[in-house]
């Protein structure tokens, strides 16, 4: 086999003769297979890999897994664990016969465990890791994963266990030989990753510790602990955090970094004293998470151009707005993912660090060190920058470094805490910048926020109820030209936890800073005024940005009531 993949790689001429000895070498020393040395040394891209595997072995070779469904049968009698250890999942079963994907066809032990489990033999398909681990996150979402089976293992917990010293990061799949409250932690945030949860919120009542996630922007109850071992699973949670578990009578903060089979989370905790016993928030964020592009962050045609066309000036600053929680920096990193090349100096500084992208440095503040937004952003000006990120503007200082350095030729990117485009251009006046240093300094104003998609696996279209109507007449909608009368309704389904929503888009609102607002930023007018001004002049609010979602049956007239204003003059 080995002989002919090397044949293969010869006959396509995907690798020189010097490069393919030096992986045969490699191959013959550290034992790795072969596929594995291409992979680890990024001589082939993966999809190269396998196709070239796919060819040697005879296997089909499939893209994406967008859509497939796992059956059942392997998700009761697969632990969570091995499948994702593995990167094994079934796309179909039936009797004694199992159509089984793998990025590593060559590994033929855990295919033989896994046929043994199933009690059916094993056809391999290939397919892309990433692709695998995402199949099977979807496929074990709602699996509770041990965790009833730790909770009643709960009784007795020797609290001496959880003081133990913690390695640097610890893989939330390896419950195997722990004790039942880090088995019980681990198969929560376990839980929480594969519903795509944001938070895990730790809340004591007087009879119970609830836990809820909160996933797509919306709390939701999940386990509940009982109440004797409150002070176990929050201690656990504490001592991961490296925070003081004998202190519970004021706040503290901590961090720690769990793994998830290749992957690693971050996780922020907090911690608050209350009536009942301290509440916890751990904030996951994966590092491993994907990187959106400007195509799928969810911009309209017209407003992607508008973007495209200011992120590509050599100096100004563009500010992206919002309420915590709206996906500003997942638009930042999709702009900054467009910009990145080798050609350019790319500098962030962030608090806490979200996304890792290559080729950008990265910079997380300390408070305590000194190390602020408004300290980092002038220590970057002596680093030859070309595209600077600030993660928020939160005072006059970092406004005025950052104003000062759009001026100087640098494009600047940040973010600020405002309602709307237009309410940005006086907040910046209000904190105490000049009006002629926001006028010749501002490209750019971007408002979003987040709202729910309807389930695409549960979505109806049927025709609005009064009710409905009036909320479409809220929008600003007429029924009556909706696309066959109908608007999309998710009636609630397995997929979607029976909600009817699965996952988010963003809706924007996009102020371009032109000659006419140039001139009211020097005349201070108000935000109100801007607004009116810049509608007259073709600009889409949020709210008008969300109705034509509602229209394309993206998301419903609720979602974008929920999370907009009327746009009142």
């Amino acid at each position: 086999m080995r002989d002919r993949i090397t044949a293969l790689l010869r006959e396509e001429g995907k690798l020189d003769e010097a490069t393919l000895a030096e992986c045969l070498k490699a191959e013959s020393e550290s034992g790795q297979s072969l596929d594995r040395v291409l992979l680890t040394r990024n001589v082939l891209s993966e999809e190269a890999v396998l196709k070239i595997l796919g060819r040697g072995l005879g296997l089909d070779f499939l893209a994406s897994l967008e859509g497939r469904t796992v059956p059942p049968d392997f998700v009761g009698k697969v632990p969570a664990a091995f499948a994702r250890n593995y990167g094994l999942v079934a796309l179909e079963m039936s009797d004694g016969f199992a159509r089984v994907a793998t990025s590593t066809p060559l590994e033929v032990h855990p295919m033989d465990d896994l046929a043994g489990m199933l009690g059916a033999s094993v056809e391999p398909v290939l397919a892309p890791r990433s692709e695998i681990s995402n199949l099977i996150n979807r496929a074990y979402r709602h699996k509770a994963d041990g965790v009833e089976e730790a909770l009643s293992d709960v009784e007795g917990e020797d609290l001496a266990h959880l003081t133990a010293e913690l390695e640097e990061s610890e893989d939330v799949l390896d419950v195997a030989n722990k004790a039942p409250i880090i088995k019980l932690v681990n198969s929560l945030i376990f839980q929480a990753l594969k519903l795509r949860a944001s938070d895990i919120h730790l809340q004591p009542y007087p009879d119970r510790l609830q836990i809820r996630f909160r996933i797509d922007g919306i709390l939701y109850d999940m386990e509940t602990v009982p109440k004797r071992a409150q002070e176990a699973v929050l201690s656990r949670v504490k001592v991961m955090g490296k925070m003081d578990i004998a202190e519970r009578r004021l706040p503290q903060d901590g961090r720690a970094s769990v793994k998830i089979g290749d992957g690693e989370v971050d996780v922020r905790l907090s911690s608050i004293p209350s009536s009942d016993g301290e509440r916890v928030v751990m904030r996951l964020l994966d590092k491993s998470a994907k990187i959106y592009s400007l195509e799928e962050i969810g911009l309209e045609a017209h407003g992607r151009k508008i973007l495209e066309h200011y992120v590509d000036y050599s100096h100004g600053i563009i500010l992206v707005t919002g309420p915590t929680g709206s996906g500003k920096t997942t638009t930042l990193y999709a702009v900054l993912q467009r910009l990145n090349s080798k050609e350019l100096n790319i500098l962030t500084i962030e608090d806490p660090i979200e996304y890792h992208l290559p080729g950008v440095s990265q910079v997380q503040v300390s408070q305590k060190k000194g190390l602020t937004f408004a300290a980092g952003l002038r220590a970057f000006l002596r680093q030859d920058p070309d595209v600077m990120m600030v993660g928020e503007i939160r005072d006059l200082e970092t406004a005025e470094i950052a104003i000062r350095a759009a001026l100087t030729g640098h494009l600047v990117f940040s973010t600020v805490h405002t309602n709307d485009a237009s309410s940005t251009v006086t907040r910046l006046i209000d904190i105490g910048l000049e009006p002629y240093l926001v006028s010749s300094s501002l490209l750019l104003v971007v408002a979003q926020r987040l709202v729910r998609l309807i389930c695409r696996n549960c979505r109806e279209f049927s025709p609005p109820d009064s009710e409905a109507r009036e909320k479409l007449k809220a929008l600003g909608i007429d029924a009556g030209k909706l696309e066959g009368g109908n608007i999309a309704v998710g009636r609630g389904c397995a997929d979607c936890f029976h909600s009817g929503f699965s996952g988010r888009t963003a809706i924007y609102e996009l102020l371009p800073t032109d000659d006419a607002l140039r001139t009211q930023i020097m005349q201070r007018l108000g935000a109100t005024e801007i607004k009116k001004s810049a509608i007259d002049r073709g600009l889409t609010t949020l709210r008008m940005d969300g109705a034509s979602k509602v229209a394309a049956g993206l998301t419903s007239p609720d979602e974008v009531l929920r999370v907009t204003q009327l746009d009142v003059f």
